[in-house]
């Protein structure tokens, strides 16, 4: 599968940008909130899930790997295929999405396009017990924390060759401190390096 791409931003669309990889221009279909993310002038980094079907191949790109982590979950409920599971992820943040699963909230979900009240109860169902045994991995990110800063703090740490659990494990402690490290990648990583080191 490939996991993530890299490449200069073409074109952006309702639902779906154009990369420029190489000599390629690669359409990777996004969420609204993950083509809200992207800025023009930057060089963009996506999560992918790369869709496989007889007649074509789609590729999928998220900002966060949390957001596409609750994109595999949704696809893995039967009735859910990844156009639907982008839709759904294009009308809520990732993390309100989580808290309204979590708590059951079927009213919340059902005024999410392409959700009737039946997916609603199948998505909680499938996803309730998934959040709650993976909310120590995902923290719920403050307002003025991204949650791309926690993922590319992470791939940092993991380059560097620590385990996820590690990684993870010092991450959420920063990120849940009353007084965190701000939107500074590197003091993030050297407060994550001063905890696993101890």
């Amino acid at each position: 599968m490939i996991y993530q791409i890299s490449g200069n931003l073409i074109s952006k669309h309702k639902d779906f940008v154009v990369l420029k990889v190489g000599e390629f221009g690669i359409k990777v279909s996004c969420t609204v909130n993950t083509i809200n993310s992207i800025k023009t002038d930057d060089k963009i980094q996506l999560y992918t899930y790369l869709h496989v079907r007889e007649d074509a191949l789609d590729l999928y790109g998220f900002y966060s790997i949390f957001e596409r982590e609750i994109f595999l979950f949704l696809i893995g409920i039967s009735g859910i295929g990844p156009k639907l599971g982008a839709t759904i992820l294009s009308g809520i943040l990732p993390n309100e999405f989580k808290e309204k699963v979590i708590s059951g909230d079927v009213g919340a979900l059902t005024e999410i396009s392409g959700v009737g009240a039946k997916t609603a109860k199948r998505i909680i169902i499938e996803l309730k017990d998934k959040f709650i045994k993976i909310g120590d991995d995902n923290i719920g990110f403050k307002d003025d924390i991204s949650p791309k800063l926690y993922d590319d703090a992470l791939n940092a740490l993991l380059s560097l060759g620590y385990s996820s659990q590690q990684s993870k494990k010092a991450l959420t402690q920063i990120f849940k401190a009353e007084s965190n490290q701000g939107n500074n990648i590197e003091s993030i990583i050297k407060a994550a390096l001063k905890n696993i080191n101890g």
